[in-house]
């Protein structure tokens, strides 16, 4: 009872990923490939445990943030400049086009309840994205989405056990245990990735972990109670993102259904909500989108600040100008987008193409005994991170051969 009391950053650190760009990737996945790319899920569950319980232990032992330690970690004027540009780079990129999944996620909600396009409720939740982020409001409503997102995710689950039948369990442990690509499906395969393994998330993570964990608390008593919190909390995400996936493919799969909008995604609750499906999983679309746009700017101005050595101070003006950069691009981005659902799904690819860069980095400041001392990666920590760069390295690289028709 004591360590489920101290879970905190590591259910955040789900809570992000259990945005719209997940249901909507996992419904995806579920409807396009029915269980065939189960591995790629369970893959991102095991780097997203490995990457965060790093992030958790270089804020716990070092009290520095990710950005604060990179800025440290390389002696050469040039590599540090460099290296903190790409770092820069890779989340601003990253964040917005993640704040595009979570906008376009919002207006998809909104368009299915009350109707008008999903470019007129980008806007609206653009601005009033924008107007939380300015005022501080957000806190007030964040706790109130947060619970109709967790919601969403209990029926889901409920939904997952009615659905399936003995004879899937056998298509499941197939699409986990023998990797392979359907043909047309890379694209898909990179999204589900890179709305697991969020690279924000490891900037959010080393921070938060100095709050829930003071100085004061032994060393080795909060990096036990962090990586319990850590992997409970992301397997809870990933066993959501599986009932998703569960529930599209029983839906849609063996039908040979294509999804296009959030009403037709509404259809996998069905077998336990009838016709209300459609509009409970509007507005917990809704939420996770609302929700996630706020935090998404926020992360990135974090990270910049920490890189580029600025006081985070949430009312300072480069501070500001990070995160309504990230939330204006994300808006227009929304805006612009012609198919919401395709949109969301190459938002969270474009992230799963930036991990790489980020884990490096990662990989770098986790290495370094002036740091961390005793707790520095080892033997095993380096292996497990290298494999996970080497399979997202590899992935991201196919999937841009693949858009220059280098590879099919």
């Amino acid at each position: 009872m004591n360590r489920l009391r101290n879970l905190g950053p590591g259910l955040l650190v789900a809570a992000a990923f259990i945005g719209p760009g997940t249901v909507t990737t996992a419904s995806v996945v579920g409807a396009s490939t029915g269980y065939a790319l189960l591995w790629a899920l369970v893959f991102s569950i095991f780097a997203t445990i490995i990457l965060q319980e790093m992030s958790a232990r270089l804020g716990i032992v070092s009290r520095e943030g990710l950005g604060e330690a990179l800025r440290t970690t390389f002696d050469s004027p040039v590599v540090k400049v460099v290296s903190v540009l790409l770092i820069v780079t890779a989340i601003t990129f990253g964040n917005a086009a993640f704040e595009t999944g979570n906008i376009t996620g919002a207006a998809l909600g909104l368009e299915t309840i009350f109707g008008l396009p999903t470019q007129v409720w980008a806007v609206a939740v653009g601005l009033g994205a924008f107007a939380l982020l300015a005022s501080g409001a957000y806190k007030l409503i964040e706790r109130v989405l947060v619970g109709l997102v967790i919601l969403m995710s209990v029926v889901f689950v409920v939904t997952a056990v009615l659905v399936l039948r003995p004879a899937d369990l056998g298509n499941i442990l197939a699409g986990i245990f023998a990797p392979g690509i359907p043909e047309g499906s890379l694209l898909t395969a990179v999204a589900l990735i890179g709305t697991t393994v969020v690279p924000y998330n490891l900037f959010l993570h080393a921070s938060s972990v100095q709050e829930k964990w003071s100085e004061d608390v032994p060393t080795g008593r909060a990096l036990s109670e962090s990586r319990f919190d850590t992997t409970l909390s992301i397997i809870l995400g990933g066993v959501i993102t599986l009932a998703v996936i569960s529930t599209a493919a029983a839906a849609f799969f063996e039908r040979g259904i294509e999804i296009t909008d959030a009403g037709q995604m509404a259809g996998q609750l069905e077998p336990l909500l009838g016709p209300l499906a459609k509009y409970f999983f509007a507005l917990g679309l809704f939420a996770a989108g609302l929700t996630s746009a706020i935090t998404a700017p926020l992360a990135a101005a974090y990270a910049t600040s920490g890189a580029l050595g600025w006081e985070r101070n949430l009312s300072g003006l480069r501070f500001r100008a990070v995160w309504a950069l990230v939330l204006v691009v994300g808006t227009v981005l929304a805006v612009l987008g012609t198919n919401p659902v395709a949109a969301i799904l190459f938002a969270q690819a474009a992230n799963g193409v930036l991990l790489p860069i980020v884990v490096l980095f990662l990989l770098f400041a986790m290495n370094r005994s002036n740091l961390l001392g005793d707790f520095k990666n080892g033997i095993i920590g380096n292996v497990l991170g290298g494999f996970v760069l080497v399979v997202a390295a590899l992935l991201g690289l196919r999937l841009i051969l693949a858009a220059f028709g280098v590879v099919e």
